[in-house]
């Protein structure tokens, strides 16, 4: 049999016997805006850090979740909503950065004044020595 004897449908694909998958061409239209000003920033590296450091009160995951928002809300082109997402991203990691300082300066400050107390209370203060432990705890019991 001549192939160009033999009739196909018109919608179907020649040796498969199944419909085509083949449309007609069309047109792509890509709409270029001017941006006139800069996306908004944000801060997932920033909020990473500060998910994996200290985390006091989830305020570092917090960070992380308004960061991922914002990435995909200026992914979509919703520059507004990524602005807001981008805002309490930047807030939950400045609270979240002054408690990872703040937790390292407190413990220092109290081991400073631990020391300077135990230097100045009945002279020497002999922790391993006899009854050294006992007294110590006295200390606190006072």
């Amino acid at each position: 049999m001549d192939n160009h004897t033999y009739n196909y449908p018109s919608d179907f694909t020649p040796l498969t016997n199944c419909k085509s998958a083949r449309k007609p061409a069309g047109s792509t239209v890509v709409n270029m805006v001017a941006m006139d000003k800069k996306p908004p920033s944000d801060y997932l590296v920033w909020s990473l850090c500060n998910t994996l450091y200290v985390n006091f009160c989830c305020l570092g995951f917090m960070a992380l979740i308004y960061s991922i928002k914002a990435r995909d809300q200026k992914t979509q082109g919703n520059l507004q909503l990524a602005q807001e997402c981008s805002d309490k991203a930047k807030w939950y990691n400045i609270l979240a950065a002054g408690w990872n300082l703040l937790v390292p300066l407190l413990v220092l400050v109290l081991l400073v004044l631990l020391l300077v107390h135990l230097g100045t209370s009945q002279g020497s203060f002999d922790f391993f020595g006899e009854d050294g432990f006992q007294s110590f705890m006295n200390l606190f019991s006072r």
